[in-house]
C-alpha cells in the first residue's frame, strides 16, 4: 500500500500555479534568446531549441497559456526558418542556372570577347594621351634605328644618290665608294671595304636599290635649319624653302657684300645703304662685275671665231693610268696616239699638279697637257679644250687654251681640267679610264 500510495503521489499532476510558474521560466528565456539573437542561423537554432522546450512544456503542463505561447513562438520560428531557407535555395538555383548558361555560351562561341571589354580596350587604345605618344615615340625610335642601319659605313650618313654594297653586304654611298676607289688608284693598291677588307671595284660592288628607296623615305636634317625632312624633298627645301639658307643682298651687283639667312634679307634691304649711294661710289663694284661679264663674252666670241676656222678636228679619247719607274711611283694618265692635222698627238694628265702624296689630301684636281709626238718644220698655233663627249658623263666646264708648237717646243703646259669639285675628280679617278672629247683648232 505504501508503494501504491507513493506511486500515486508521483503520478499526481502538479497544481496550476506551480505548473504555470515552472513553464513560464523556459518560455521567457526562449523569448529573450529569440529577440536578442540577430543572426539567422542562431535564430534558427534557438527557435528549434525553444520549440523542443515548449513542446516538452506543453506535454508536461498541458495548460492553455502554455500551448498558446508555444504556438506563438513556434510559428515565427518556423516562418523565419522557412524565409531564410527559401532565398538561399533560390540563390543557389539562380547561380547554378547562370553557370549553365555561361558554359553553354562558351561552348557555342568560345572566342567572342565581351563587348564592354572591347569598347574599354578600344577607348584605351584610341585615347590621344596614350596612343599618340606611344606611336610617335615608336616611330622616332624606329627611324633612328633604320638610319643607323642604312647609313654609309664610311661617312656614317644616309645616301643622297646611289648606295653601293660590297660582296658581304656592307653599304657605301656613291661619294665614299668612288673616294675609296680613287685612293686605291693613287696608292697603287687594291681598294677594299673598310669593314671586311673585301676587294671592291666597279665590277664586284653592286647598287642596293632597296636601301636607296628606304633611305629616301627617312627624314634627314636640313644643314641650315636643322629640321627633319624626307631625303626626296630635302634638296628642294634647302634651295628654295628654307628660311635659314644663305643668300646675298639684292644690291650685291653694286658692291653690297652682305651674306645672311633668307629671312633677314627683307630687313637688310630696307636698311641697306648701297641704293642711296651715288653713281660714282658704285662704279668700282660695277667695273668688277663688268670684267667678269667681259671674260665670259670673250670666251664665247672666241669659240664662235674658232668654229669659223677651216681646220677643225675632234677626237674621242680615253685617259688610262700608268706609273713611272722612279723610286716614288708617280701616277699619270695618258691617251693612245691619235692623228690631227697630219701629226701624231698624245694627251697626258696628272693629279694635284704632280703632288707627292695626293691621297693624303681631300682637295684633288686634274691637269692635262697636249704633246706633239712628230717633228714639225713650221710652227703650229693650236687652240684646244676638253668636252664631255658622247661616251662620258664627266661634268666639265669650257675653258679654251692656246699653245704654239714648234720643233723644239712639243709639249704644252699643264692646264687645269675645269671640274666642279673634288668629288667629281674622285669619280673620274675611280674609273678604269677617263673618257672625253678633245677639240683642236689650227690657226694659220
Amino acid at each position: 500500500m505504501a508503494d501504491v500510495g507513493s506511486s500515486s503521489a508521483v503520478q499526481q499532476p502538479p497544481s496550476s500555479t506551480t505548473s504555470g510558474h515552472m513553464n513560464s521560466i523556459p518560455l521567457l528565456a526562449a523569448a529573450e534568446l529569440l529577440t536578442d539573437n540577430s543572426g539567422p542561423m542562431q535564430q534558427q537554432s534557438v527557435g528549434q531549441a525553444g520549440g523542443i522546450s515548449l513542446a516538452a512544456g506543453s506535454v508536461s503542463g498541458g495548460g492553455v497559456i502554455n500551448s498558446a505561447v508555444t504556438s506563438a513562438l513556434i510559428r515565427p520560428t518556423s516562418a523565419s526558418t522557412s524565409s531564410n531557407l527559401i532565398p538561399q535555395q533560390q540563390q543557389a538555383q539562380t547561380q547554378q542556372q547562370t553557370n549553365i548558361n555561361n558554359s553553354n555560351t562558351n561552348i557555342i562561341n568560345p572566342t567572342v570577347p565581351d563587348i564592354g571589354e572591347q569598347s574599354s580596350k578600344k577607348q584605351k587604345l584610341d585615347h590621344p594621351s596614350t596612343s599618340s605618344l606611344v606611336s610617335s615615340a615608336t616611330i622616332e625610335k624606329l627611324e633612328s634605328r633604320l638610319g643607323g642601319i642604312l647609313c654609309c659605313a664610311v661617312c656614317l650618313d644616309l645616301p643622297k644618290t646611289a648606295m653601293y654594297q660590297c660582296q658581304m653586304g656592307h653599304l657605301m654611298c656613291a661619294a665614299c665608294f668612288t673616294h675609296l676607289l680613287a685612293d686605291g688608284r693613287l696608292r697603287d693598291q687594291i681598294a677594299t671595304c673598310p669593314n671586311c677588307r673585301v676587294e671592291i671595284s666597279k665590277s664586284t660592288a653592286s647598287r642596293n636599290l632597296a636601301v636607296e628607296k628606304a633611305a629616301s623615305e627617312l627624314p634627314s636634317e636640313c644643314q641650315y635649319c636643322n629640321k627633319e625632312f624626307p631625303y626626296k624633298s630635302l634638296d628642294r627645301h634647302e634651295q628654295h624653302e628654307c628660311q635659314e639658307r644663305p643668300t646675298h643682298c639684292t644690291y650685291s651687283r653694286i658692291g653690297c657684300q652682305w651674306h645672311g639667312p633668307y629671312h633677314e634679307t627683307s630687313e637688310h634691304e630696307r636698311n641697306c645703304l648701297h641704293p642711296n649711294k651715288s653713281g660714282y661710289e658704285v662704279m668700282a663694284a660695277l667695273e668688277t662685275f663688268d670684267s667678269k661679264i667681259k671674260e665670259e663674252k670673250k670666251m664665247f666670241n672666241t669659240l664662235i671665231d674658232l668654229l669659223s676656222y677651216e681646220k677643225i678636228i675632234f677626237n674621242d679619247l680615253q685617259l688610262k693610268p700608268y706609273r713611272t719607274d722612279e723610286c716614288l711611283h708617280k701616277l699619270f694618265y695618258e691617251t693612245a696616239r691619235f692623228s690631227a692635222f697630219n701629226q701624231q698627238w698624245v694627251v697626258k694628265a696628272r693629279i694635284n699638279n704632280n703632288q707627292r702624296d695626293p691621297h693624303h689630301f681631300n682637295e684633288r684636281t686634274i691637269t692635262y697637257q697636249l704633246i706633239l709626238k712628230t717633228k714639225t718644220s713650221t710652227p703650229m698655233s693650236i687652240y684646244f679644250f676638253a668636252l664631255k663627249g658622247p661616251f662620258s658623263d664627266m661634268k666639265v666646264s669650257t675653258q679654251i687654251y692656246k699653245h704654239e708648237f714648234t720643233e723644239h717646243n712639243t709639249e704644252s703646259d699643264y692646264y687645269v681640267l675645269p671640274l666642279p669639285d673634288s668629288n667629281e675628280c674622285n669619280r673620274l679617278l675611280a674609273n678604269k679610264g677617263i673618257n672625253f672629247r678633245l677639240l683642236m683648232f689650227l690657226l694659220k
